[in-house]
């Protein structure tokens, strides 16, 4: 049942019939419903419920479109994700889990198909007229609508492979977010970002490349308001080269800096395709940090990190 491989399906039938009195504790949480949110060709928003609880944490379980199993560790206080990387005009079956320690309580399942590859309003130039009409229509029944503002599309760190975008939003709220660009192919990507977020960071670029990201704020399915703006990504660094920099700065000139401190950096969970990290800060506080490491092919990889965060994980 778990992606209809033989090997975990009888451990799932194991947990299914275990006596309940021995793990009393473990079978009181329970999954609801597992639905679609969003839907774009690239990706699936998928939301769930927990009417009782808690869980540790989640497992979403899948094939991509070559037929690999995915797992994709959630944190337990989630209660919705985005599956990045996906194909489009494609059906998958998703299968998430509920785990108190490392033990599968509970599962719920649903399937879902990407969206085509066409790009819904992608802002090409023969489209800006279009976008145009838009910010100057206001018809009386769109009033509420548009007291929702986007502000100042700004680039908040850049990397050889990805890039770290903030905004603002003076004025109102949205529902939602859609971030689309063109990859170094030429392909329309569509990212979903929820509606509570003022930053997301946007993985998988080229090096020394040019893009150019476009942000709608969206009231239900509706884009009410955009901001853009052309972003070059940074240029392949050796190995060290970024490591070794700061063990040549004078400590004298970054005293302020060095008041925070890090420490124990600690594997949390491993999967076939993923590592879950997490770590602790002793003394003071990080604007940010910088996940670095080797891929299979020994390319140098980099991810921007929030600065309130503890930890993070690496697919």
């Amino acid at each position: 049942e778990v992606l209809s491989l033989p090997s975990e399906k009888p451990q799932h039938e194991k947990h299914r019939t275990e006596s309940p009195a021995s793990e009393a504790p473990l079978v009181r949480a329970v999954l609801g419903e597992l639905k679609v949110s969003s839907v774009t060709p690239n990706s699936v928003q998928l939301q769930w419920s927990i009417p009782k609880g808690p869980f540790d944490s989640f497992m979403l379980q899948y094939r991509d479109a070559q037929g690999q199993p995915q797992a994709l560790p959630i944190d337990g206080r989630s209660d919705s994700v985005t599956v990045p990387g996906l194909s489009p005009s494609h059906r998958y079956h998703f299968h998430l889990y509920g785990l108190q320690g490392r033990k599968k309580i509970d599962h719920v399942s649903t399937e879902a198909v990407t969206g085509t590859e066409e790009p819904e309003e992608l802002p090409l130039p023969s489209e800006e007229q279009k976008y145009e009409k838009l910010q100057t229509e206001t018809p009386p029944s769109d009033a509420l609508v548009v007291q929702a503002v986007l502000r100042e599309l700004r680039v908040s760190s850049v990397t050889p492979n990805s890039v770290q975008l903030q905004w603002s939003v003076p004025e109102g709220s949205f529902d939602s977010f859609m971030l689309q660009y063109r990859d170094a192919q030429g392909q329309p990507q569509a990212l979903p970002i929820d509606g509570g977020s003022q930053s997301v960071t946007v993985p998988g670029l080229s090096p020394s490349r040019r893009y150019r990201f476009h942000l709608y704020g969206l009231r239900g399915r509706k884009k009410t308001d955009r901001v853009s703006i052309d972003i070059i990504t940074a240029a392949p660094t050796h190995k060290g080269t970024q490591q070794e920099k700061p063990k040549t700065k004078s400590p004298l000139s970054e005293g302020c800096l060095l008041r925070a401190e890090l420490e124990d950096l600690r594997v949390s969970r491993v999967t076939l395709n993923s590592v879950q990290l997490q770590w602790s800060v002793h003394e003071g506080a990080f604007d940010s940090f910088m996940r670095q490491y080797q891929d299979n092919q020994g390319q140098l990889q980099a991810l921007p990190i929030d600065g309130r965060c503890q930890s993070v994980t690496v697919m």
